[in-house]
């Protein structure tokens, strides 16, 4: 039975990449064993078609094989959040219900690039969930430094009030912290209705956005079940635990979250953890050079080093890492 998003989603949703060949062609078998460590770590859902997983370099066809392999894998255990590239309503209204007949159980999206005032925003996604109809789980994705589009924290209020498919606000705008705390306080009793808040953007600041009121991240980094551990400690009443365990981790995230070659570097710290085959991106894409790898291959043991010195080496013990 599908397990469905909705306004509890608590915890760590990571973002799945893609794995390609050498070639290009999708590595089932790798996304095989990716699915296996997500569901190993226990995770509340995990999403696929994201922009780290190279989403518009998938046709339709692939992304829609990609995803019925994986619900068949997960057999119930755990959510599958299916990302969707914005476009023209006709296709998006198609593909939307092919990923849910498949099993899916929500989807996530953001704003069309081109939307110029809040009441444009807010016209598309009511129009959008109307084409859709309501028994489709929303993602609410609010990444402008990709779309070009802000929504300020009203309109996302008002998203939330007319929209009742959105569960999720994926808060991913850089260097906006007050924006949870403003979301937070519309729920105030008498406000609207309470939603869930993950965090993207490689869950960057995520110690202090725990603490403004998010409820997890949905996000794609190369060590999941540090993210896994940061949260549970905030949300067992042991924030600086978390914060401590976070910071080992820090030199490492900020690494992997440069634009452009980041997904190299994130996609080749999973191919030497033994999760994927290559770290080879979809052309065009990029490519680590032998300094990269040098560097990488540095800050990794500087990660393992200073695990071993905090006592936290077994948090990551189950994928040894290779160069």
């Amino acid at each position: 039975m599908t397990m469905i998003l909705d306004s509890g989603a608590r915890g760590v949703f990571p973002i799945s990449v893609t794995p390609f060949h050498d070639d290009g062609a999708i590595d089932t078998a790798s996304m095989d064993r990716m699915t296996d460590f997500f569901l190993q770590l226990g995770v509340p859902g995990f999403t696929l078609l994201g922009i780290l997983g190279e989403a518009s370099k998938l046709s339709a066809a692939e992304s829609l094989d990609l995803l019925k392999r994986v619900v068949r894998r997960v057999d119930g255990r755990t959510r599958i959040i299916a990302g969707v590239q914005p476009g023209g309503f006709n296709d998006m209204q198609a593909f939307v219900k092919a990923v849910m007949d498949t099993g899916a159980s929500g989807i996530m999206i953001g704003p069309v690039p081109g939307l110029r005032t809040e009441e444009q925003v807010l016209g598309y996604f009511e129009a959008f969930a109307e084409r859709i109809g309501p028994a489709v789980p929303i993602a609410l994705q609010d990444y402008p430094q990709a779309s070009g589009v802000f929504m300020s924290p009203a309109t996302m209020g008002r998203i939330v009030e007319r929209v009742p498919n959105v569960q999720v606000l994926k808060h991913e705008e850089g260097s906006a912290l007050r924006k949870i705390s403003q979301l937070r306080a519309q729920e105030k009793p008498g406000g609207r209705r309470r939603v869930s808040i993950l965090v993207g953007n490689s869950a960057l600041h995520l110690p202090q956005e725990l603490a403004r009121g998010v409820d997890g991240a949905n996000t794609g980094v190369a060590f999941p079940e540090m993210l896994i551990e940061v949260c549970n400690r905030f949300f067992a009443g042991k924030p600086d635990g978390g914060e401590d365990l976070y910071d080992i981790f820090l030199p490492l995230i900020r690494h992997e979250w440069q634009p452009g070659i980041g997904l190299a570097i994130r996609k080749e710290v999973f191919r030497r953890r033994g999760l994927i085959a290559s770290a080879r991106t979809r052309a065009p894409g990029p490519v680590l050079d032998s300094a990269d790898h040098a560097e990488l291959s540095h800050m990794l043991a500087r990660l393992m080093r200073r695990l071993k010195e905090a006592g936290e080496e077994g948090l990551i013990s189950s994928h040894e890492i290779k160069d």
